[in-house]
């Protein structure tokens, strides 16, 4: 009589499927790693290129507008015909004659004035300039135009959550022509600085004050008339990216808080490891140096 036996079953043991889900767990955690690295450092590539190709448009947009500043279509016509005294209005300081930039009152910002290259020029806005022409004069042509000065004001407007650094824009608002109400030109501003190149009253003597005045360039926020016309216009925009890109101290900011006490505390608050670029240019104003 043949003895019945029983076959033995083949397959993985519990210690062999053990060792091969904690192989295969490390090698997901390797490749989760990996991913997430991979990631962050495509967000924080994104996050910085946004800030550069910002702060690149933001100088190219202020050269151009601070480029037209005192612009005469006519440069037989003195400054002080082309550019009469203004008051102040529209959030702008008082121009005096013959001066076509000046601060924006309580804010930080520049107001500017200059005349038109073209009939219907557009403004920042894109409201049309009034329409000129040409007549034959004694001394050559000479131009036949009503008063269509462009004055237009551009201000740094921080956030309605002033921690929102990254919700700071900077905007352009044009008078005279068109409904009233700014346009955006460029968002992501954390904060604005600007300075101006002071000179002598008289533009024949002297451009600028002497190398060792202190005064020779002045704060906008606490420039008045009276430390002299505007010659030079220095600019700095701090560009703030999204929330958590950064890791560490960023030195970027560092020396922004040092060049602009007094908004320390608020780019501390809003800071949360952002990305930062400085965007920055110096002009000297046409028509204003001697």
């Amino acid at each position: 009589m043949k003895s019945i036996g029983f076959a033995r079953d083949s397959g993985l043991s519990m210690i062999e499927l053990l060792v091969a889900l904690a192989i295969s767990g490390f090698l997901i955690l390797g490749i989760s790693q990996i991913y997430i690295d991979n990631k962050r450092n495509h967000v924080f590539q994104q996050d910085q290129m946004v800030n550069q190709e910002s702060a690149r448009f933001a100088e190219l947009l202020l050269d151009e507008y601070l480029g037209r500043v005192g612009y005469l279509r006519d440069p037989r016509r003195k400054m002080e015909v082309a550019f009469p005294s203004q008051g102040a209005a529209n959030g702008c300081a008082a121009f005096d004659k013959g001066e076509s930039v000046t601060a924006v009152q309580g804010g930080s910002g520049i107001c500017i004035r200059y005349e038109p290259f073209s009939s219907g020029e557009p403004d920042c806005e894109g409201n049309a300039s009034a329409a000129f022409s040409f007549v034959e004069g004694a001394k050559g042509n000479v131009f036949k135009s009503p008063d269509n000065l462009i004055v237009m004001a551009l201000r740094y407007e921080p956030a309605a959550d002033a921690t929102d650094l990254s919700g700071g824009r900077l905007t352009c608002e044009s008078f005279g022509v068109g409904a009233p109400g700014a346009v955006e030109l460029l968002t992501g501003v954390a904060d604005l600085r600007l300075e101006f190149g002071i000179g002598a009253s008289d533009l024949l003597t002297k451009a600028l004050r002497k190398d060792d005045d202190p005064k020779r360039y002045v704060s906008a926020k606490t420039w008045q008339q009276s430390d002299g016309p505007i010659r030079v216009v220095r600019y700095s925009l701090l560009l703030a990216g999204k929330e958590g890109q950064r890791e560490g101290r960023s030195r970027v900011l560092t020396e922004w808080k040092t060049a602009a006490p007094d908004s320390a505390a608020r780019l501390d608050a809003g800071d949360r490891d952002r990305l930062y670029q400085i965007a920055g240019g110096e002009l000297s104003l046409r028509n204003l140096m001697p």
